[in-house]
């Protein structure tokens, strides 16, 4: 198999030429025939002046580069696309696919015999490993590493869970313009991703868990001089595996490897765009993921790390009381240790390297967890029969069984324009519903399942409202909320039926979302959708090709064509 500067030669019709070619440009940029005969690691470059989360990208692929070369292997950096969660319009799941359809091609199109994937904001690190695993090259991730926390007025504050709290604060008239505009520039006082257990830091521990990257990978902060020292470790480790040929990441990515995953998920308080993001990574091999077991993992497997939106820490506590092998110890028998990992050894070697921190309470033993069952809960029921979930460790106990009156919200724009009218006819007790917010109907499933409460109730004191959606919702948020309801209402779904004044019940114990109207009822609304138009199929591009071939959110919101099937080769 060809190696090196020979791999994936230009078609030319000549492969001498095309060698002779490909050295002869190369050459230009001063590299030696020694350096261009060593095996070559591609190193992703995702900095972008619109990502901030990134911003020590630079540094961190500087450290790779060195490790590279100590390990005698040659590295070389190679741009794809970076997506940024709040620069990114309409939604940066939008772009998630685009991203791993990049990286994918890039790393299929350039020679190298293994790549670094730097990221690390909530829709790169997935999109990086949906391009790696459909590629099946040795690849070593690398996380940007969460921010340090900010402070104000004596108080902790971390991106952006308390974003939404103070923001809702303001909202309901407890925090002027002059204070918030003094904690906007307090959130988030350095590089990296949010210091919360939200969608970044989910992903970055699940990337750890599945052996893909090494160990306190996902908690190293991102300014600490230590994240620069483990990207050098990554380089070494790529240069290694460039020289072995694996393990690749079909050899880390097995069933073992997903359900290690889905019990971190559960343990860790996760973000529920994790369950999103880890069924298109599993659809990108012959395994794929059930929610069902999702939802079964999460009965037996606690809530052991304390950190918010679930609990009271941040990512920095989380990696100072040990990290994710810490957690593993302490999960014990929950987890496949004996899972493989790139460096060289299994999650066990992992475990039996786990720092023993005396006095530390943000990752606790089981015996004494945060929630006696896990994170997130799957719902089924007449509202989603292909499914809905619910993040139970950051939702009001009261509210996890309620019936309440539904309260319609026809689109995002609908929302904006009615959620704050004075006149609008709302209680505490009903059922905010939201459609028309799901993959096709947005499209991209943006973020808004975080529906704010009407601020008529805000000021009233109301902090928490039943909400429902087919839309997403930030990992860093909180509350009572149901999302991801499938099939969404763009495509005919059942949530596509509910009326104003209808109710809707939630039972959590039971794992049901249910729309308590009467079969005939809900078929002569059926039938008067029939002949409604569907959403407007864009004309061109990037979104067409969305539209067309999006699946819905049991599936991974991957594209139809990029799934891969039992069987079927890279």
């Amino acid at each position: 198999m060809a190696r090196g500067l020979r791999k994936g030669l230009t078609s030319y019709g000549d492969d001498g030429f095309a060698l002779f070619l490909r050295k002869a440009f190369i050459k230009a940029m001063g590299y030696s025939d020694d350096a261009l005969e060593r095996p070559i690691v591609g190193i992703t470059n995702t900095f972008s002046d619109f990502n901030p989360c990134h911003g020590n990208a630079p540094q961190l692929i500087e450290a790779v580069k060195r490790g590279v070369m100590l390990a005698g292997a040659m590295p070389m950096v190679f741009p794809t696309i970076s997506i940024h969660e709040s620069f990114a319009h309409p939604t940066s799941m939008f772009l998630r696919n685009l991203m791993a359809m990049d990286t994918e091609e890039m790393i299929r199109a350039q020679p190298m015999d293994a790549v670094v994937v730097i990221g690390g904001c909530d829709k790169t690190l997935p999109a990086q490993i949906m391009g790696a695993a459909s590629v099946d090259l040795p690849t070593v991730v690398v996380p940007v590493g969460p921010m340090v926390v900010g402070h104000h007025r004596g108080e902790v504050l971390g991106a952006c869970t308390d974003c939404r709290r103070l923001w809702s604060a303001h909202r309901a008239g407890e925090m002027d313009e002059e204070e918030i505009a003094a904690v906007n520039g307090r959130l988030a006082p350095s590089v990296g991703t949010c210091m919360v257990m939200g969608t970044a830091s989910t992903m970055a521990c699940i990337t750890e868990t599945l052996g893909l990257s090494l160990p306190m990978s996902a908690s190293i902060p991102a300014p600490h001089a230590e994240r620069v020292r483990l990207a050098e470790a990554s380089g070494k480790a790529a240069a290694r595996l460039a020289v072995e040929g694996g393990p690749k990441p079909s050899d880390l990515l097995t069933p073992r490897a997903f359900r290690n995953a889905m019990v971190v998920m559960q343990a860790i308080g996760g973000s529920t765009n994790g369950i999103v993001h880890l069924t298109a990574i599993a659809g990108r091999t012959p395994h794929g993921l059930d929610l069902d077991t999702l939802d079964e993992i999460g009965r037996k497997v606690p809530v052991l790390v304390d950190l918010k939106p679930s609990g009271a820490h941040y990512m920095e506590h989380f990696h100072h009381a040990g990290g994710v092998p810490k957690l593993l110890a302490q999960l014990g028998d929950l987890v496949d240790l004996d899972a493989p990992t790139v460096s060289g050894g299994t999650l066990r070697d992992s475990v039996a390297n786990a720092e023993d921190v005396p006095g530390q309470d943000v990752i606790r033993p089981r015996t004494d967890p945060i929630k006696a069952q896990g994170s997130m809960v799957v719902l089924r029921g007449n509202l989603a029969p292909g499914g809905a979930v619910l993040k139970q460790a950051a939702a009001t106990e009261r509210l996890l069984q309620h019936t309440g009156r539904a309260v319609v919200f026809e689109s995002v724009t609908d929302m904006a324009a009615r959620i704050d009218d004075p006149d609008l006819d709302v209680t505490a007790d009903d059922v905010l519903v939201l459609r028309n917010t799901g993959p096709k109907g947005a499209p991209g499933m943006p973020e808004a399942g975080y529906l704010p409460i009407p601020k008529k109730l805000g000021r009233q004191g109301v902090k928490d409202m039943v909400r429902i959606s087919d839309a997403r919702m930030s990992g860093t948020a909180f509350g009572t909320i149901v999302l991801h309801i499938t099939p969404e209402s763009a495509v005919g779904g059942p949530l596509a039926l509910v009326r104003t004044g209808d109710r809707i019940r939630l039972d959590t114990a039971g794992r049901r979302i249910d729309l308590l109207v009467e079969a005939e009822e809900l078929e002569r609304r059926r039938a008067g959708l029939a002949g409604a138009p569907g959403p407007v199929l864009p004309e061109r591009g990037y979104a067409r090709l969305f539209s067309q071939t999006v699946l819905q959110a049991d599936e991974g919101c991957d594209f139809d064509f990029l799934r891969r099937h039992p069987g079927e080769d890279a």
